[in-house]
């Protein structure tokens, strides 16, 4: 069971070993916004890999797509975004800060400086964040950033499928940056302005539509478990009729059990033909497919698996995160973090530590690691003590520790070390590669 301190201790941890820092902290931060540490910018591409791993190149129905973060002002316009991707706003009178309408408490009471019956009448606020493009600044050069990468995965739709003469049922996958313009964000990384989302369309025919959602569904929730996600941090759950998007037959969440409560990781959506459909009208192209086989042409309809990247990256950390009583070697006990990633996860892959210092061991551990660098992220670690630095790699989630001692001179042979069970294991140097190559499996 999450408790609500453990988001503090994940917070601390993502500070103090270079995972996640505040943004622009030197100045007092920027609300927010957060920058990504060396070891959390891998951490951050590894689950983006695996997502892009399962998506596209395990498949042989789903292309990738880069589109623009700036698109043409109609395409919004087009979509709904611009009258209808609001939030209900108010303001507190006395401190003036705002918030989501539906957001507040039962008790009616300011979350920031506890005043009651001091909000404004709710108002609709666009959640697009609008920029200019050229040198001057008016309505005609009006842009926005884009709030979804889906839009440019629909307006490319003829340009994928004509050059890629894929068939429904077929998908196009796309990460990148999305910029929302929020009321209230907040808990890290769960809900900020700007976030990196994973987003894939999958073009089907119409009568196909209510199994393929079915079955991406499915598929999704186990990519999650496939992870080492426990099942029991985990829930599908269909909206309600009321919870539906307009253009929607039907949607559910893929939920995890954030130290605050459920909250949504995934959406898959059956979008049916709402997007190609309007598109087409609007721009006067033909965006429809011609079934040779069947002689027929439609609209194809659209299954949409949708998740954030920041978000997965959160839920990954917090369904990691244990603390754990460990025997120490002279006696007595110590509580060990660790971040029982997956290894696919992992920032660091293999941290290779010679025993000591040592003039002789060092150089020894370097070759050690040259070996094995092209093949894997790999951290070399000579300051403090060997037990320190398995402390370091345990909090960090590195799966496996290579240490090289004064035997090894010898015997050519490393000590490796789990992080999950810390029993060791006497490998060749020889043989390393091959002995990692089965682990990471």
């Amino acid at each position: 069971m999450a408790t609500p301190d453990q988001i503090d201790r994940v917070v601390n941890l993502c500070k103090r070993r270079g995972l996640i820092f505040p943004s622009s902290e030197i100045y007092g931060g920027f609300r927010s916004t957060w920058d990504y540490g060396p070891l959390g910018v891998l951490l951050k591409r590894n689950v983006k890999d695996a997502w892009w791993r399962s998506m596209v190149q395990m498949r042989d129905d789903v292309v990738g797509l880069d589109a623009a973060i700036l698109m043409a002002p109609k395409v919004w316009e087009t979509s709904g975004h611009l009258k209808t991707f609001t939030d209900p706003l108010v303001d507190c009178r006395k401190c003036q800060e705002r918030f989501r309408s539906d957001e507040l408490p039962v008790s009616g009471a300011c979350p920031n400086c506890g005043a009651r019956d001091s909000f404004t009448e709710s108002r609709q606020f666009n959640l697009m964040f609008k920029t200019f493009v050229g040198p001057v600044e008016d309505d005609a050069a009006v842009a926005y950033l884009r709030p979804e990468t889906a839009q440019g995965i629909f307006v490319n739709f003829s340009n994928v499928q004509t050059t890629t003469r894929k068939k429904p049922p077929f998908g196009v996958a796309q990460i990148g940056k999305s910029f929302r313009n929020e009321i209230t964000p907040g808990n890290f990384i769960f809900r900020t302005r700007e976030f990196e989302q994973m987003e894939m369309e999958y073009f089907v025919p119409p009568e196909e539509g209510a199994k393929w959602y079915e079955y991406w569904c499915q598929t999704r929730y186990q990519w999650f478990l496939d992870l080492g996600v426990p099942q029991e941090k985990l829930r599908l759950r269909p909206h309600e009729e009321s919870e539906l998007s307009h253009y929607s037959t039907g949607t559910s969440d893929i939920e995890f059990e954030f130290p605050w409560g459920w909250g949504e990781l995934e959406g898959i959506a059956n979008r049916t033909d709402f997007d190609l459909t309007r598109h087409a009208e609007a721009s006067g192209s033909d965006l429809s497919y011609f079934d040779q086989e069947n002689d027929r042409r439609y609209i194809p309809h659209v299954i949409e698996p949708a998740l954030g990247a920041d978000r997965a990256t959160l839920a990954f950390l917090l369904a990691a995160y244990e603390e754990e009583e460990v025997p120490k070697e002279k006696g007595g006990s110590e509580v060990r973090t660790v971040l029982r990633l997956d290894w696919r996860l992992a920032p660091i892959s293999v941290a290779v530590l010679p025993l000591s210092r040592n003039e002789r061991l060092v150089p020894a551990a370097e070759a050690v690691a040259a070996k094995l660098r092209p093949a894997y992220m790999i951290d070399f670690d000579t300051a403090g003590s060997i037990g320190r630095r398995y402390r370091r790699q345990d909090e960090v989630g590195t799966p496996l520790c290579v240490t090289v001692d004064f035997e090894s001179l010898d015997d050519q042979a490393v000590t490796v070390r789990d992080r999950d069970t810390m029993q060791q294991e006497r490998v060749s140097i020889d043989g390393l590669l091959t002995y990692l190559q089965e682990r990471f499996v």
